[in-house]
């Protein structure tokens, strides 16, 4: 294997050519990222399958940042194994009914095929998926089940959604034209440009060998925090050599163990796919919910997106606290009195209360629900504290917002 240059200061070289308009927000960026992509969609981020590493030039990590920069894959299909360890518990398809329902803003469309309800089965597990992409206005991603898939096609102004086992079809417009379609949501290489917008004084960033991915190969790159208090312990992009394309995105926690995010393509090909492969029509008596109009959505959800986050952000939206790895999000939801835990909130309000922990300090009191990555702090008075940083640095970030 050919030697690598260790590039600690690549954020540094970085701010001769900042990307611009980035420079500013990356440093707060990706550690509220993380929290996102952690806890939402997780789409057709990728696993590795490793074959002996290849022997190929040297590159420092700031050419191979830029590689990343660089990549303008149009056309590609190949399949994706997904793993996600956050540490959930099983609820037993609660999440998704929790997840879906605040997505959905409480508009009673209960379609099984509605993207955003059945994608946050990507949340926990191994899945496999199908993905095909053809320029800016035909993307495909297909989730295997166990005797059923589900698909989600975008050709040209239609998105379809349709799931085989209930036989029903979710049915949108897609927003945008051009360029700003070109990538469906939490593809490896959207992953890696979040990440990517990090690497400042609080990063390292290093090339760490190369590796094999779906048959292709590939450059490692490495990017660690230089924080204490983050939950992130590294984050390791392969990159194809040749199109410059993250081929996996694999997000290990600080405290050890396997990976928060191991995914990867287990085959991947770059000729362009069958225009066939994006045509839809609803099958013969198949359900068709038609999704409603955006400009009907509370503003809330409009200004500041979807999602559970979207839905509890309330007064005035989000703020962050802190710098780099250690951010904290927080916005306030308005309700008084703390998470319905206990008595008072029914079976889920208790299922809720055990999985917390009661905590005190100069913000008062509240409840932390912690993953493996990301911990969450609700206070008794309404706000939420959200990162990936440990119990003790989120409370000391709602200390000093308070």
């Amino acid at each position: 294997m050919a030697p690598y240059e260790s590039d600690d200061a690549v954020g540094s070289a970085q701010d001769e050519n900042p990307p611009s308009g980035r420079r500013k927000a990356a440093r707060y960026a990706v550690p509220v990222a993380v929290v996102g992509v952690a806890a939402a969609t997780i789409g057709l981020v990728p696993a590795l399958a490793d074959s002996g590493d290849p022997d190929l030039p040297k590159i420092s990590a700031q050419q191979l940042i830029n590689k990343i920069a660089k990549s303008d894959v149009q056309q590609l299909s190949g399949t994706v194994k997904v793993t996600t360890d956050l540490g959930l518990p099983d609820l037993g398809g609660l999440e998704k009914g929790l997840l879906s329902g605040a997505d959905r803003g409480g508009s009673g469309d209960d379609s099984a095929a509605d993207p955003q309800a059945k994608l946050t089965e990507l949340a926990s597990g191994t899945h496999t998926l199908r993905v095909a992409a053809d320029g800016p206005d035909r993307q495909k991603l297909s989730l295997l089940e166990s005797g059923a898939e589900y698909s989600l096609i975008h050709d040209g102004k239609d998105v379809w959604g349709y799931d085989s086992k209930s036989n029903q079809v979710h049915h949108s417009t897609a927003a945008g034209s051009g360029k700003e379609r070109a990538e469906p949501p939490a593809t490896p290489k959207d992953f890696a440009d979040e990440a990517l917008k990090s690497v400042d004084d609080t990063t390292s960033v290093t090339v760490d060998g190369t590796a094999h991915v779906a048959g292709r190969d590939a450059y490692k790159l490495l990017i660690q925090p230089r924080q204490s208090g983050t939950t992130v312990g590294a984050i390791s992009i392969a990159v194809d050599a040749k199109t410059g394309l993250p081929l996996k995105f694999t997000l290990t926690p600080k405290s050890g163990g396997a990976a928060v995010f191991d995914a990867g393509f287990t085959q991947v090909s770059f000729a362009r796919p069958a225009a066939s492969t994006f045509d839809f029509t609803p099958p013969k008596g198949a359900k068709v919910t038609e999704e409603k109009d955006a400009a009907r959505a509370p503003e809330h959800t409009r200004e500041h997106g979807g999602g559970l986050a979207g839905g509890l952000e309330g007064k005035g939206g989000p703020k962050v606290l802190g710098k780099g790895w250690t951010s904290v999000a927080t916005f306030d939801t308005g309700a008084k009195g703390g998470l319905p835990t206990g008595s008072r909130g029914g079976d889920l309000g208790g299922f809720l209360g055990s999985l917390g922990e009661k905590v005190t300090g100069k913000f008062g009191k509240g409840t932390v629900f912690s993953t493996r990555l990301v911990n969450a702090l609700i206070t008794d008075d309404g706000k939420v504290y959200a990162g990936a940083v440990t119990k003790d640095a989120l409370v000391k970030a709602a200390d000093a917002g308070k």
